[in-house]
């Protein structure tokens, strides 16, 4: 139960922020954020399982990250990973939208793909419509983009006061927004026809059990000139593990 929050185009001083939780079992291989090293260009974690990444940028400036659909896996599944969706972008050199045209959305199970290149944000799924991105407060999680699920309600007002202030917000008050552990009254929940133990346990913008919960929160600011990255590695329960950050500026020269 994977959460996006993003301002795009809002402020005049940064293109998009961004505040992401990945949700998964703690269990699953993965690799923390780095620039991988056959990839240089490339900061990202690394699913180890699948193979990809859920969310990266690289030094050109471009930005991808996927969710997942909330729904029953059909009985063949099908043969394509979602990672490598992002990861295919970051390597690419075509524009958001040509990129979104080469998917063939029959080979993945159900996904919402975001995809910046410097100039336009798109979101792709193979469940609801392709399109470019307005400028906004927006919220990704398991379905369409913008859905009425309490946690990207109130995580995009929470964005929302945050890039409207004097300053572009700190990656740590990112990061305090993604924390945010409060479990909203039954009658708010999604109706999924889920029993109304799992739908509390899934509602929190920050899940956190014994086996499963959010396992990376990531703040980013890309500005015109620049890129600031910060990933937050949890642990069961939600303990904090290492933490990785990174600023650079954008080569201009190679987008």
């Amino acid at each position: 139960m994977c959460l996006i929050l993003f301002a795009y185009r809002v402020r005049a001083d940064a293109l998009l922020i961004v505040a992401a939780n990945r949700d998964e079992f703690y269990a699953r291989p993965t690799e923390a954020a780095r620039f991988w090293p056959t990839s240089p260009t490339i900061l990202a974690g690394r699913d180890l399982q699948a193979g990809g990444t859920w969310l990266g940028v690289d030094v050109r400036g471009r930005f991808a990250a996927v969710t997942n659909f909330a729904e029953e896996p059909p009985a063949q599944l099908p043969p394509g990973s979602r990672g490598e969706l992002t990861a295919g972008f970051l390597h690419a050199d075509s524009s958001a939208m040509d990129y979104a045209r080469t998917i063939t959305g029959s080979r993945y199970r159900g996904f919402s793909l975001l995809l910046f290149d410097g100039t336009e944000l798109v979101c792709v799924s193979n469940r609801a419509e392709t399109h470019r991105v307005e400028p906004g407060i927006h919220g990704l999680a398991n379905v369409e983009l913008n859905c009425d699920w309490p946690k990207v309600l109130l995580g995009r007002n929470a964005l929302a006061d945050l890039a409207g202030g004097h300053d572009i917000p700190e990656q740590d008050a990112l990061l305090e927004l993604l924390g945010d552990r409060c479990v909203p009254a039954d009658e708010h929940l999604p109706k999924r026809g889920n029993e109304i133990e799992f739908e509390r346990r899934a509602a929190p913008c920050f899940i956190a059990s014994d086996r499963y919960g959010t396992r990376a929160s990531t703040a980013l600011v890309l500005t015109h000139d620049q890129v600031r990255f910060t990933e937050q590695n949890f642990n069961a329960h939600g303990l904090p593990g290492e933490r990785f950050d990174s600023t650079f500026a954008i080569d201009k020269v190679s987008r």
